[in-house]
């Protein structure tokens, strides 16, 4: 008889948590935030008729993508839409935005240059917008690739927890030499680590070498001066908030090391790997779908990488 009871009521607590779910209504709102003259449309999706809920800023990678997860003739996996989509499930409100390298309307300005520290400032626009939004408990940083080191940048009073997905841990000019080297050997990583003291030192780079002329073209390097001037490693060890570092180990830009190294550099981090997970968060069980993940959106994002985001911001 006992286990009967046991059994009805395992019944009626699915059914209705079945119940609860079909009825979460989620809300979407388009916004256009702008940090001067620089546009940043956005969108923000929330769960309808609940007060106080939690609320994540997704902060992108490299390269010129948009608040899906696309970038135009590279990637179609549209990745940050569907983890919005996921956690929106999970009762967590969710803001994505077109980097501004991602708008159409903002190349006459671009053509002057970009820092990393315009891409912090446009991190803390949105944070401004929905600091004192009182439909939101907690805002919590979600930093992928690049991403990781500007949100890190980024964090202020108003920010409730840091996440750092697929975040390299060393400098950026660390990181190619060492990408340079794996690839194509010691001299021409070589040849990269003196293009690199030159720009540091001299601000620019005179004589680029063919090979290399696609990375360091004169639009590129004071980027490159902005951006190699931090060490993730470094600036996480600052944080007092609670932090949570992941990384898949189907990732084939960013490899696991990189997350360890950043959890060494702040001990009271948390570390989770997730298995056959690859950099743009898509489930991958064969090697040769890796890459194909990256221009179809039908791989699903990683169901633990969900659980694991949920848990986190909701604790």
């Amino acid at each position: 008889m006992m286990k009967i009871k046991l059994i009805f009521t395992w019944i009626i607590t699915v059914l209705f948590s079945t119940i609860a779910l079909a009825q979460t209504e989620i809300d979407s709102e388009d916004l256009k935030l702008t940090n001067d003259s620089i546009q940043l449309p956005g969108t923000l999706t929330y769960i309808k008729n609940v007060e106080k809920q939690p609320l994540v800023i997704f902060v992108h990678g490299s390269g010129n993508v948009d608040r899906n997860g696309n970038q135009a003739g590279a990637i179609t996996a549209n990745y940050i839409q569907q983890l919005s989509n996921e956690l929106n499930k999970n009762g967590i409100a969710f803001y994505r935005y077109d980097k501004r390298t991602s708008t159409k309307d903002n190349m006459k300005i671009l053509m002057r240059g970009v820092t990393l520290l315009d891409f912090v400032d446009d991190v803390k626009v949105a944070v401004n917008n929905f600091k004192e939004d009182s439909r939101f408990s907690s805002i919590s940083l979600i930093g992928h690739s690049q991403g990781s080191l500007v949100a890190l940048l980024a964090i202020t009073d108003s920010i409730d927890n840091y996440i750092s997905i697929a975040g390299p841990a060393s400098s950026i000019d660390k990181t190619i030499i060492d990408q340079i080297r794996t690839n194509n050997g010691d001299s021409l990583a070589g040849i990269a680590a003196s293009h690199f003291k030159e720009l540091k030192t001299e601000g620019k780079i005179e004589n680029i070498n063919p090979m290399l002329f696609q990375l360091f073209n004169p639009q590129n390097q004071p980027f490159f001066k902005s951006w190699m001037k931090y060490s993730p490693q470094d600036e996480i060890k600052n944080l007092n908030i609670p932090v949570l570092i992941i990384n898949g180990t189907k990732d084939l830009q960013v490899p696991v090391e990189e997350a360890k190294t950043l959890h060494q550099a702040n001990p009271d981090s948390k570390l989770v790997l997730i298995e056959n997970m690859n950099h743009v968060l898509k489930h991958i069980e064969k090697d040769e779908d890796n890459f194909k993940s990256y221009t179809t959106p039908d791989f699903s994002v990683s169901e633990e990488l969900v659980n694991v985001l949920v848990d986190f911001i909701k604790k």
